[in-house]
């Protein structure tokens, strides 16, 4: 599967129409990109103008921003100084709710077992799975990472897989939308490689990484060493991949402030995209449209690596089946992501519960679960006002990493969702597609992403990784070390940003950073 980009049919479209939230997907078609998964209060045009001048770039360096402190708006919590700062509930949740959080945190945190078990609440865990729970990848609800030597598993990382698929097979709605990449899964292996298997069957594989150094030469006589990863899906378990088999590693990634994300406007994001750089500064994000299994229609992608996944509770659900094979009302398959060519993993033994229809996770469940993950907070910023942290923050302006990752936005009014309700937050993502460079490329497309082409990744929390974590390995597959060398590996759109900072003097690289670990 080719890697560039193909003809965009937005290209006769402004940003203006694409605020309108209106994609024009063909000659006789249009796909409207709203968010009906939630009950929207509408903008009033006085309201829609505050929120345009607070939203605004600023330009003054000299001290913080009011609010800038508070990067979820009245959902964020106190920054704990433990590995527990990315596991709080929202910080204006209520009593009542904060019990929803605090059940939903436990079937999070559940380690399913292979039926049948005593604990049938607990069984249903698939023949071939990748973690048993939640919590084994998002380790403290915080960034998962590679392997750290031969030994280690590779429990907070996989490889996706897929095949070109044919557009015949896409619905008259994808079908709709010229520039959609058909893909289908490994006829085989399904679309994710799982490296565990129950009793009494075969993994699918053993990721394999090999490292090669590569030597970046900064200002000032500094240097950086970079890590090239080359993965090999090593003993495979059923014979060989797919020919035309595309892999692309994925690193679990953080899970606070996804319901505010959720509730950006769509129109919001929409109005971020300029696919033919109609402004000339470098930079063409672009918005991945994919079908909803929830809403049973085309929505604007927002979750997952390449932006694959338009709802926190799809996304939940998808980990559910994938990861765990746990079976869900939205996907209901008892097997996971067996194939029919896996015909032990589809004819074991499942932990369907007849009295909810089947399913291994109910739909109280799931929305219990959807609604943690929706909740989990984002600490307060760190040292705002501190002089390189503020030099630092001009410098992220300037070098134009704001054209991608956009500071701020303003949530939906919504009701029944008041802790994601018209907050002013601080992601510093657009949530849009960008290439990213040859070197980041995975040459597996997703959606309308390409194989160059990646989701902006929020900065909210990222100096609190190692915190959390344990480490701070970034990027979609942690093959980098620490912040600079996640700089350092952009290129594609953010080659003259990354460029700027290779050049720029030492002090000022350094105010970088620390800005970026203030966030």
């Amino acid at each position: 599967m080719p890697s560039s980009r193909p003809a965009n049919p937005l290209r006769h479209l402004s940003c203006r129409a694409l605020a309108a939230a209106c994609l024009c997907a063909g000659p006789a078609a249009a796909l409207t990109l709203d968010d009906p998964h939630l009950a929207v209060v509408a903008r009033t045009p006085e309201e829609a103008a505050r929120i345009e001048a607070v939203t605004a770039p600023t330009h003054d360096f000299s001290k913080p921003e009011r609010f800038e402190e508070m990067p979820a708006g009245a959902a964020t919590v106190r920054a704990r100084r433990n590995a527990d700062a990315f596991s709080q509930p929202s910080g204006n949740i209520d009593f009542a709710r904060e019990l929803d959080f605090k059940v939903g945190n436990g079937l999070f945190r559940k380690i399913w077992v292979e039926a049948p078990a005593s604990t049938r609440a607990s069984d249903g865990l698939g023949t071939l799975y990748n973690a048993r729970g939640c919590q084994n990848c998002h380790i403290k609800d915080g960034r998962g990472h590679p392997p750290e030597g031969p030994e280690d598993t590779a429990v907070s990382m996989f490889l996706r897989v897929s095949v070109p698929g044919d557009r015949a097979d896409l619905n008259a709605q994808m079908a709709e939308i010229e520039d959609y990449i058909a893909s289908a899964p490994d006829p085989i292996y399904g679309g994710q490689l799982q490296d565990f298997a129950t009793t009494g069957h075969a993994a699918e594989y053993r990721l394999d990484i090999r490292y090669e150094e590569v030597d970046v030469a900064l200002s000032e006589g500094e240097t950086a060493t970079l890590l090239k990863p080359h993965y090999r899906a090593a003993d495979l378990g059923y014979g060989p991949l797919a020919e035309d088999a595309m892999l692309s590693p994925r690193v679990a990634p953080q899970m606070i402030g996804l319901g505010l994300l959720e509730a950006i406007p769509a129109a919001d994001i929409l109005a971020l995209a300029d696919p033919e750089d109609s402004d000339g500064d470098g930079i063409s994000g672009r918005p991945n449209i994919v079908w909803s299994i929830e809403l049973a229609r085309p929505m604007l992608g927002r979750f997952g690596l390449k932006a694959g996944v338009p709802t926190v509770k799809e996304q939940s659900a998808a980990a559910f089946s994938g990861d765990m094979g746990i079976s869900s009302p939205l996907f209901p398959d008892p097997w996971g992501d067996c194939t029919a060519a896996q015909a032990a993993c589809r004819t074991a033994i499942h932990g369907g519960d007849p009295e909810e229809d089947g399913f291994e996770i109910d739909a109280e469940g799931l929305d219990l679960v959807s609604f943690y993950s929706r909740n989990l907070a984002v600490p307060a910023r760190r040292d705002a006002a501190d002089p390189q942290v503020l030099r630092g923050k001009q410098i992220f302006y300037e070098t134009g990493c704001t054209a991608c990752h956009k500071p701020k936005f303003v949530t939906h009014r919504l009701e029944g969702q008041p802790e994601q309700s018209f907050q002013l937050i601080w992601p510093y993502t657009d949530l849009l597609l960008h290439d990213m460079g040859e070197g980041l490329a995975d040459n597996r497309p997703e959606g309308r992403a390409t194989g160059r082409e990646w989701r902006t990744p929020p900065l909210w929390g990222i100096g609190m990784t190692e915190t959390v974590s344990g480490h701070t390995r970034f990027l979609h597959d942690g093959r980098a070390r620490n912040l600079l060398e996640a700089i350092l590996w952009h290129a594609g759109e953010a080659d003259p940003a990354k460029t700027r900072v290779i050049e720029m003097p030492k002090a000022d690289r350094d105010a970088l950073i620390k800005f970026l670990e203030s966030l």
